[in-house]
């Protein structure tokens, strides 16, 4: 099947004690994987923010930001197969180090005015990126427990989007005295650059899926695939995959709108220094939209399916007003009539408030939507291998759909019709993730592995009065094979249809051995299994390898 399972060293291990500052915790993992993106993208989407990319010309920016979403389109879909193939470390280090490249590109046309050098640093700066993203979809999707993958990924989207806070103040007070300035100094961009060299260092300390723990001792996966030909099929499949298909419309325009919000609202209706402080506010808000639809999507109600159809709603309804707004505020000002005077936050006044509002709501509407469009997706599979795919699929797709928009601007379309196409492409992927939803999610509280792990009470091997769990001494064995079902059960499935079937074949072989099994041999046990090979046969040869290696074991 292309693929091998990866040995786990001492599996006598109880449960691991919940911490939040446990090293290889699900926890810590997110909140590391947050801060390197708080430091790389995050600084990238502040950089952005300002329109232009800080600079008073925005043709450079947007030819920069084509080559750079052109290429993420095909590196974020090829992302997912090459950190199956690389592991975290590798993949995630090398795309951070793009984001200094590019960064450092903006600091070289400062000074020369040349397009080339940005415009290859921002097609390096795509295939970084895409590795980046689909790491961290990833980790991000995979590593939470199954019950709370809303409140991981609100927690991974504050610590990120803090990035974009703190990277809206620096060319705030590094240009606050330059009121009049069209384009930011040099200590912006080497701010910048210090910030994405420190996230790219810190992706090094990021563990693989195989060394996280969850607090019930189970682990996110540990299947290392090993096959180029493995993942080129797999990456294959995603685009005849249906659930791909009902998620490519909301995955094309969830950065779609970035082109129009930047350049065109706070690029066109602000000074510098104000456009640096409105980042701020928009990456701040992000920070609360996240953390609000992150509760709503695992606890307003008890049913998973329920809350991600509450979600899809509230997420819906807020962005038809919010986009309302923005067309109120859009018919004020065009290409050809441009605001006389660009708004300042301190001279403005009142008249500053309105716009604000506006780009805040912007900024809580994005980080809502993109937080609904991973919930989506990590409902979908446990696994990372395969949430590695799906999220570079989504990652693949919203880089291609922001490759277009920026041409879009680029060719000077009217704004008008911009924002019209923005307010269309997201309103079309509502229906569909509720569609998606409806289909593909399970219902109930309880995901497809949970129901399989229940099946265990029931199971003749466990219910038996002459079988193990009549034996007080064999109950430890019992509850360390359960975890460990729990965690193999789906090894092979991206959807758990095979886990009430291997279920039944682990305790089958438990049943036979008589004793516990550890994850590697049970691991290797339910493939072979899974490929006919007769479980009492399996059984007897394991017994007959432990009889051998007794006299070593304490």
């Amino acid at each position: 099947m292309g693929m091998e399972t990866e040995p786990n060293g001492d599996e006598s291990q109880p449960q691991s004690r919940p911490s939040i500052l446990r090293y290889n915790s699900p926890l810590f993992q997110v909140i590391l994987i947050g801060v390197v993106c708080f430091c790389c993208p995050g600084m990238f989407n502040a950089l952005n923010g300002m329109g232009g990319a800080g600079q008073v010309d925005h043709t450079a920016s947007n030819n920069a930001n084509t080559a750079l979403y052109t290429t993420f389109a095909v590196f974020g879909v090829l992302g997912g197969g090459i950190y199956n193939l690389l592991g975290p470390r590798l993949t995630l280090f090398s795309g951070c180090l793009t984001y200094v490249l590019y960064a450092g590109s903006l600091l070289y046309y400062n000074h020369y005015h040349k397009q080339p050098f940005v415009v290859t640093a921002g097609a390096i700066l795509g295939i970084g990126a895409g590795l980046l993203w689909a790491g961290q979809g990833a980790i991000m999707t995979a590593y939470p427990p199954v019950r709370r993958k809303g409140t991981y990924i609100s927690i991974f989207w504050s610590v990120f989007n803090l990035g974009g806070v703190i990277g809206g103040l620096i060319p705030f007070f590094t240009n606050y005295h330059r009121v009049d300035a069209k384009s930011v100094s040099d200590g912006t961009y080497i701010g910048f650059m210090c910030f994405m060299f420190v996230g790219s260092v810190l992706a090094l300390a990021v563990l693989p899926p195989g060394k996280v723990v969850r607090d019930d001792g189970s682990r996110p996966s540990n299947v290392k695939y090993s096959s180029v030909r493995v993942e080129g099929l797999e990456i294959l499949k995603l685009f005849l995959n249906w659930k791909m298909l009902l998620l490519l419309p909301a995955a094309w325009s969830s950065n779609f709108f970035y082109t129009y919000q930047f350049n065109n609202v706070n690029g066109l209706l602000f000074n510098l220094r104000t456009s640096g402080l409105n980042n701020v506010f928009y990456w701040g808000a992000q920070m609360i939209g996240s953390i609000g639809i992150g509760w709503m999507l695992d606890f307003s109600f008890k049913d998973r399916r329920t809350r991600g159809f509450v979600g899809i709603g509230v997420v819906a309804v807020l962005g038809t007003a919010i986009w309302g707004g923005g067309l109120a505020e859009q018919l004020k000002y065009t290409l050809d009539r441009k605001p006389a005077v660009l708004l300042d936050f301190k001279a403005s006044r009142s008249a500053y408030a309105g716009p604000l509002v506006l780009y805040f709501s912007y900024g809580l509407l994005d980080a809502m939507f993109q937080s609904l469009c991973y919930w989506v997706i990590g409902a979908l599979a446990n696994d990372s291998e395969t949430l590695s795919r799906y999220s570079g699929f989504y990652k693949g797709v919203q880089s291609a759909g922001a490759a277009v928009a920026w041409q879009v601007d680029a060719h000077k379309t009217p704004l008008v019709t911009q924002l019209i196409i923005n307010w269309s492409l997201t309103t079309v992927g509502y229906p569909l993730l509720a569609l998606l939803v409806a289909l593909a999610v399970t219902n109930g509280e309880k995901s497809e592995y949970d129901d399989a792990e229940s099946k265990i009470s029931q199971h003749p091997a466990v219910v038996d009065s002459h079988t193990l769990t009549e034996n007080a001494s064999a109950r430890p064995m019992v509850n360390k094979s359960k975890s460990m079902v729990k965690e193999m059960g789906a090894l092979e499935s991206e959807t758990g249809r095979k886990a009430q079937e291997t279920l039944e074949l682990a305790f089958q072989i438990s049943n036979l051995m008589n004793t516990g099994l550890d994850r590697h041999t049970l691991s290797i046990l339910i493939s072979l299994c899974e490929r006919g090979v007769n479980p009492e046969a399996l059984a007897a040869l394991v017994r007959e390898l432990r009889r051998e290696s007794s006299p070593q074991q304490p």
